[in-house]
């Protein structure tokens, strides 16, 4: 699986999920909002879905793209995770750097 971090900090990928929060959405639908082209809206629908972090679903000649819960869900884990981690650095570096300062 992609990096889901990675594949979410693009910008254009990034606006897509916004666009998507407000419900399922074709290509042309999002494409409309993009100076790109539909094919490079595809491209990047076809990352996120890669990623987990949109599905899709066909209707007719039409794809639906929606954002994907369990996708989304894995995406905060490892976000809340990264945050918790540079904070318990942060943390230990200050304590560190107390201890040091008293030792002077």
């Amino acid at each position: 699986m992609l990096d889901q971090l990675e594949v979410a900090a693009e910008p254009t990928r990034r606006r897509i999920m916004q666009l998507l929060t407000s419900g399922e959405q074709t290509v042309n639908n999002l494409a409309a909002h993009f100076p790109a082209s539909r094919s490079a809206i595809s491209q990047h629908l076809r990352v996120l879905t890669e990623a987990g972090l949109v599905t899709a679903r066909k209707d007719g000649r039409f794809r639906y793209y929606r954002l994907d819960p369990q996708g989304l869900a894995q995406l905060r884990t490892l976000f809340d995770s990264f945050w918790i981690d540079e904070l318990d650095r942060l943390v230990a570096d200050a304590t560190d750097e107390a201890g040091s300062k008293g030792d002077s």
